[in-house]
């Protein structure tokens, strides 16, 4: 039962575009292999690689100058590296990173069959290629996985404990919960991201929208309380499973991320203390979660005389100050500049955001398979 239960989680979790968005082609100058009909880029390899599940999967390896960071990056589902060449060479120049991207075995011109071992086997494959071909270090790889791309992402980061970050994009706690609000883990369960997400020694960002339909919100804010080291969310207002990188603090949050994991980790633990002491990140109009400061860090506020309150001062204190030396005006200053001090500034009911709407198309969300896929 509970094989057949797995083998139906599966069939759901899988939507690889048929037919698939790009061919494989060799070019006869150079023998280099080539995405049609996608123009050939200098700093762009597609790649061949062999997996320990005997499948042989197709990648791509976007260079960029002085890179320090590389981006391993496994995608949605109805998606192939083909629909997401351009997103690639554009987070690569946002980033200023190297990234590689795979397709899963079935995807694509990857052969096979997807499943959740052979993606395992599949990034498994990928990261190897990083290290073995392009001498990455462990220190030095980021894991990036969107929507059912954050099986195999939390699963290998759970297993490498040097990494440097892991983002996970519209993830999913598990993938019968998609289907089912079950609240325990079932042995045949598919993507327990759940149970391995803690595993993860390395900074973790969260990113989700509140308006997904497909992986519900809830998944990334219960994956993103189990984080061992935590760092701070995104969650997009509006935002919905397929359109997140519309929205223009995506990147930006993205780039926020990336700096902050290349600064040196004696710098990180004092950032990671400060935030430790302020309020869990809310949910604002543009998506993304500011703290509020407590009580006891929270600047004093610069109230101008006009947002004060007037206090009552009785005749005789008047008369007080007017035994000082000086003209009724210096008695004036000084009586406001004593209630000045004394009243207490109201507190700022809310603070409003604006910004820049998002773009309202990008070419390789409009050649993405239309429909709820995860």
């Amino acid at each position: 039962m509970g094989g057949v239960t797995s083998s139906m989680a599966a069939k759901l979790a899988f939507f690889p575009p048929t037919p698939p968005s790009y061919n494989l082609v060799t070019d006869d100058s150079t023998g280099l292999l080539l995405l049609h009909p996608y123009p050939h880029r200098e700093n762009v390899q597609i790649l061949k690689l062999s997996t320990r599940r005997a499948t042989e999967i197709v990648a791509m390896y976007v260079t960029y100058p002085m890179a320090t960071s590389t981006l391993l990056y496994s995608h949605g589902n109805a998606a192939d590296i083909g629909q997401m060449y351009e997103l690639f060479i554009e987070l690569s120049i946002h980033l200023k990173v190297n990234i590689l991207g795979y397709d899963y075995s079935g995807y694509g011109q990857s052969s096979g069959k997807p499943s959740e071992q052979n993606t395992y086997a599949d990034i498994e494959a990928a990261y190897k290629c990083l290290e073995e071909f392009y001498g990455a270090k462990q220190e030095d790889v980021i894991l990036y996985g969107q929507s059912v791309g954050s099986g195999p992402t939390v699963d290998l980061a759970s297993r490498l404990p040097r990494l440097k970050a892991v983002v996970l994009h519209s993830p999913i706690s598990s993938g019968l919960r998609v289907m089912y609000p079950v609240k325990r883990t079932y042995w045949f369960d598919i993507y327990k991201n759940i149970d391995k997400i803690p595993l993860v020694k390395c900074p973790v960002l969260v990113i989700h929208g509140t308006a997904d339909d497909v992986v519900d919100c809830s998944h990334g804010k219960q994956l993103y309380e189990l984080c061992k080291e935590k760092y701070e969310p995104l969650w997009i207002k509006g935002g919905n499973h397929c359109n997140l990188e519309l929205y223009p603090e995506y990147i930006k949050h993205l780039k926020k991320f990336v700096a902050y994991v290349d600064k040196p980790l004696s710098v990180r633990k004092l950032s990671r203390k400060s935030v430790d002491r302020s309020e869990p990140y809310q949910v604002t109009d543009t998506g993304i979660g500011t703290p509020r400061k407590s009580t006891s860090q929270r600047e004093k506020p610069r109230c101008s005389v006009d947002k004060l309150k007037v206090l009552e001062f009785k005749f005789h204190s008047v008369n007080k100050f007017s035994k000082q030396k000086g003209s009724l005006d210096q008695v004036e200053r000084s009586r406001r500049s004593v209630e000045y001090h004394l009243e207490k500034p109201r507190k700022s009911t809310s603070i409003e955001f604006d910004f820049e709407k998002a773009r309202k198309s990008v070419d390789w969300i409009d050649r993405m398979r239309p429909g709820p896929t995860i």
